[in-house]
């Protein structure tokens, strides 16, 4: 079987439109959730949001393309473009040899909504032709094929919540087993509308609060649901034979994956964490040797009151006593839930937070729930010699997903 690497990565957050400013942002603790400014929001008990700001969709593609696409899309192929670019791989892999592994949770909401009020207002022959093009959750994986000539398997994952880490994981395994060279993997969301909000809110699930400081609060005592959050990342997976030969920048190692299913209920994680940390064992057989003070877990940490005791009790179960010794962060304190973005955008912070020796924070941690006993790294980011990290999520529907990484040795 082949080793994995990283070698390329993109991002846009509610903290940073860029790795480099994303990464910054979660080093001083910066909260992206604001005040909703897509539609008025007033009138609703979920006010709060983390929005993109200040994004520019011009540096990655002209005008007309992006009114061709929803939000998610030009989310995806904007990642896509920062990570391609970073990684240097085009022109250097066989079309048939380079895969497409990225998805959505909720694909091409904002259009939908749009459209449903067109045909309510003036009928079906207003809908436009570009409509199911841009609404179906595929699409951005389509896209993204279409525009860097990938011809191997394209594959369009939905997990929910997990989605972005069951993309890098799929991906992972396909290079593994000698199915593709290289893979674009990741998820992406622009799903922040007043019916997704309404959908979300009926459900329970999200933070009523209307203080940015105290809506998203991960394995805090006084947390409430979580914050939605919108955005992309993209990893670009790589055979580190074809990466080494090509003198690529080499962030990190993929070395594991686990993925499983509660199978217990659509919205609540099974709360004898048994799949779930399993998903997180099979993860972590790929860092094996390395102590646990040296790995960082970045914890779904979603803020509500079911998912973080469960994932508490979940690690508890997959590393027994040594627990207690990791350094664990929910990085949604400050990026709101990036729904089916969520998962590649916290595997990236996993890589650089080993290839930086830093631990990001779980910012406005100030009543830790007794239950959730972990090491969360509260409020300010701290160094340590980190050798490996995990990455966790956990989706609606009992999905549950996990990817290892480790830094890069000869």
């Amino acid at each position: 079987m082949r080793r994995v690497v990283v070698t390329g990565l993109g991002a846009v957050t509610p903290i940073g439109n860029t790795v480099e400013s994303f990464w910054q942002g979660l080093v001083e603790g910066k909260n992206g959730i604001s005040a909703i400014s897509r539609y008025d929001a007033s009138d609703s008990k979920f006010c709060m949001a983390a929005e993109l700001k200040d994004f520019d969709p011009s540096l990655y593609m002209d005008k007309l393309t992006t009114k061709k696409l929803d939000r998610f899309c030009v989310y995806a192929l904007s990642a896509t473009s920062q990570a391609m670019e970073d990684s240097g791989l085009v022109g250097t892999v066989d079309q048939e040899e380079l895969a497409v592994y990225y998805g959505s949770g909720v694909g091409g909401f904002e259009t939908f909504c749009e459209s449903a009020t067109t045909l309510a207002e003036k009928g079906a022959k207003k809908i436009s032709p570009l409509f199911i093009p841009k609404m179906i959750i595929n699409i951005a994986a389509g896209n993204i094929a279409i525009r860097y000539g990938a011809e191997g398997a394209c594959v369009a994952v939905s997990t929910a919540c997990a989605t972005g880490t069951t993309a890098i994981g799929e991906g992972y395994r396909a290079i593994l087993h000698g199915y593709a060279t290289a893979a674009i993997c990741g998820g992406s969301e622009g799903a922040i509308a007043p019916l997704t909000v309404a959908g979300f809110g009926s459900c329970m699930a999200l933070s009523p609060s209307d203080d940015p400081n105290a809506a998203s609060l991960p394995f805090d005592s006084r947390r409430g649901g979580f914050v939605m959050g919108e955005g992309a990342a993209t990893l670009i997976l790589e055979d580190y034979e074809h990466a080494k030969a090509r003198g690529a920048k080499i962030y990190a190692e993929v070395v594991g994956y686990g993925s499983t299913c509660d199978a217990h209920h659509v919205t609540a994680p099974a709360p004898e964490a048994k799949a779930s940390s399993k998903a997180i064992r099979d993860a972590a057989k790929g860092l094996e040797g390395i102590a646990p003070q040296q790995i960082y877990y970045n914890a779904h940490g979603t803020g509500t009151q079911m998912n973080d005791k469960v994932e508490t009790f979940a690690i508890h179960k997959a590393f027994g006593e040594d627990a207690k010794q990791l350094h664990i962060s929910s990085t949604k304190s400050m990026t709101g839930h990036m729904l089916g973005a969520a998962g590649a955008v916290e595997a990236i912070a996993a890589i650089l937070a080993i290839n930086n020796g830093i631990v990001p924070p779980t910012i406005n941690l100030k009543e830790q729930d007794p239950l959730c006993d972990l090491n969360y790294t509260p409020n300010v980011a701290v160094e340590a010699q980190l050798e490996g990290a995990l990455s966790t999520s956990l989706g609606f529907g009992g999905h549950n997903a996990c990817v290892a990484f480790k830094k890069i040795k000869d």
